[in-house]
């Protein structure tokens, strides 16, 4: 299988393309980063692409047929993490990620797009995150963009189907990356909580691929990989109360943590 997988110097991008690699496949491996080969597998291709880029996405899709004479999954991987409360985030944060986390992935589908309708044959994988699915407060960009990588998703899971292309999405929660070194903006302290989240959760990255390297397989469209992200996502849909519950004492934490930031200031 040919195999191009977005943001994968680091994160889960890397634990895919070495999973990949280590099954056998050929792998091409795009990052923005300029240190992509750094700890990657042997075997594996390397590519620069800036996502917000539709010139590195064309030269993308004129690598894989030159090289490869085509392409069989495309993984939309890249991302930066951001969140803040809405009266706190700066408009050109929320430009900044929807360019890159919605943008991005609308990018590498246009451009993946063609070539896989004269295939008449691929697989699009999109990662987008269990806040495409449920929605907690102080995330507003994020949960935006990554709800709309979820409605992009299933929109092309329907529009590609009668040219043999299937699509899945993929919604974590939390897992440990350095995804956290993506957060940066003017809410500070909605930033230093996204980042304990991050860091602190007991699930790797590999974990995470793992399971969504078996969803891929079996081409389910809905990849939800760990139980948190699965008991979020049913709890809203079959115990909604209890949901709002949930984000509402969420929402009061995060005011009374931000009051207590505030306080050396008062003064």
């Amino acid at each position: 299988m040919r195999v191009l997988v977005t943001g994968a110097a680091s994160g889960l991008g890397a634990a895919l393309v070495a999973r990949y690699v280590a099954a056998g496949h050929q792998v091409l491996a795009t990052d923005v980063s300029t240190d992509l080969s750094t700890g990657a597998p042997g075997g594996t291709a390397y590519l620069k692409l800036d996502v917000r880029s539709p010139e590195d996405w064309d030269a993308a899709v004129a690598w894989c047929e030159e090289h490869w004479g085509g392409l069989d999954l495309l993984v939309n991987n890249a991302g930066i993490a951001t969140g803040g409360r809405i009266d706190v985030e700066t408009l050109d944060e929320w430009d900044r990620v929807v360019d890159i986390n919605l943008m991005g992935v609308v990018r590498g589908c246009r451009a993946f797009v063609p070539l896989f309708k004269r295939q008449r044959s691929g697989q699009i994988v999109n990662t987008a995150s269990a806040a495409g699915l449920v929605h907690p407060p102080m995330m507003s960009s994020y949960n935006t963009v990554k709800a709309g990588v979820v409605a992009l998703s299933e929109t092309l899971s329907h529009e590609l189907h009668p040219y043999g292309v299937s699509v899945s999405v993929v919604c974590p929660s939390f897992f440990r990356t350095n995804l956290a070194d993506s957060i940066r903006g003017a809410d500070s302290a909605m930033g230093a909580t996204a980042r304990q989240l991050i860091e602190k959760s007991p699930r790797s990255a590999d974990d995470i691929a793992a399971v969504v390297i078996d969803g891929v397989r079996k081409r389910r469209f809905l990849i939800v990989p760990d139980r948190p992200a699965r008991l979020a996502w049913l709890s809203k849909r079959f115990a909604r109360p209890l949901y709002d519950r949930q984000m509402r004492r969420i929402a009061a934490r995060a005011h009374q943590r931000a009051g207590e930031a505030r306080t050396p200031d008062a003064g």
